[in-house]
């Protein structure tokens, strides 16, 4: 029975716990198709081709905003990462895959229906919604009567969910994240300097704005300068990438207030003594942490793996037993 996955599809990245080497590996979620059929790289190989391919060569991501958007692009994806995983030999396995819980039954379904399509050699498959996974794998009982507050900012979308007793209270998907982070220091750029910067630019600019504060250095890019057509290179000072990103952040910070308004007193309290959690790939961005703290009056607690988060809490679930209950059988969900 060593043959167990748990599989969260990100749409920057996917993460796959393997119980037979206890590990987690994380890889892009990107595929590079040649002339639209021939698979040339995937993964973290196809990033790197992502915004250099010439025509011939489409580089895309088969998840948008949370949920699939290319069917076949995913399941070859799938097919690839778990013959990885398998060495090459796929053999029957029980998967566990991590599903966002505010979307609708359809999406929901194409989760299942893509591991069972996938040629993976799937015996069963279980769904676990991420926010409890994202708990479980920030060591958060969640299976207790406490009001718990996961945000997980990912790379399109923001979850924030109150849970308690296993199950979820109040849940809101809001289309923020990382992508729209790079898309405000792209356009605050051009704006300022009219330079066209790539998504890779202003993403590496975003991972780097921590450090470039503390050693007061601004933030050296390379574009394309629109009144001459020529590429240049700029120096950017951080405040203006603070003064990009805060819009977003405020985003952020409406949506947990309003879920917060929503949520039982009981719980509330709860969730007041031992603060909100804070997860997700694009939760690491410099100041976002502060801002929800102030803007809400809570502590936040950072998680110490946020893009693995959720797969360690499928880990937890497919090790321990007291956590088995936490997953749904696929013909369950809503």
């Amino acid at each position: 029975m060593n043959n167990l996955f748990g599989i969260d599809l990100g749409t920057n990245a996917i993460k796959i716990y393997n119980k037979s080497t206890d590990s987690v590996t994380v890889q892009k979620n990107m595929i590079a198709i040649q002339n639209k059929n021939n698979v040339l790289a995937y993964g973290d190989a196809a990033y790197e081709m992502y915004e250099k391919a010439p025509d011939n060569i489409s580089v895309s991501r088969p998840l948008n905003s949370g949920v699939i958007a290319q069917i076949n692009h995913m399941e070859m994806l799938m097919r690839l990462f778990i013959g990885d995983e398998m060495n090459g030999n796929v053999k029957a396995a029980d998967y566990y895959i991590a599903i966002p819980y505010d979307i609708t039954a359809v999406e929901q379904r194409a989760f299942t229906d893509l591991i069972h399509e996938s040629n993976i050699k799937a015996r069963k498959v279980n769904v676990v919604y991420k926010p409890i996974a994202d708990g479980l794998g920030m060591d958060v009982d969640v299976k207790n009567s406490n009001g718990v507050l996961v945000v997980n900012v990912g790379f399109d979308t923001t979850e924030i969910s109150v849970l308690s007793l296993g199950g979820i209270v109040q849940s809101k998907l809001i289309k923020v994240g990382g992508r729209k982070f790079d898309d405000s220091i792209r356009t605050a750029i051009r704006k300022e300097y009219s330079l066209i910067v790539g998504s890779k630019t202003a993403e590496n600019v975003k991972i780097a704005l921590r450090d470039l504060e503390k050693e007061g250095k601004p933030a050296v890019v390379y574009g394309r300068d629109i009144v001459t057509g020529l590429p240049i290179e700029r120096e950017i000072p951080t405040d203006i990438i603070n003064y990009a990103l805060v819009e977003n952040f405020d985003n952020i910070l409406d949506n947990v207030r309003a879920i917060l308004e929503r949520t039982p007193p009981e719980l509330a309290a709860d969730i007041y003594k031992n603060g909100l959690y804070l997860t997700g790939g694009a939760s690491q961005v410099c100041h976002l942490a502060q801002q929800i703290s102030n803007g809400c009056g809570l502590n936040v607690n950072i998680s110490e793996e946020p893009v693995e988060s959720v797969a360690l809490g499928l880990s937890k679930i497919i090790k321990d037993d007291q956590y088995k209950s936490l997953a749904i059988a696929e013909g369950s969900v809503k």
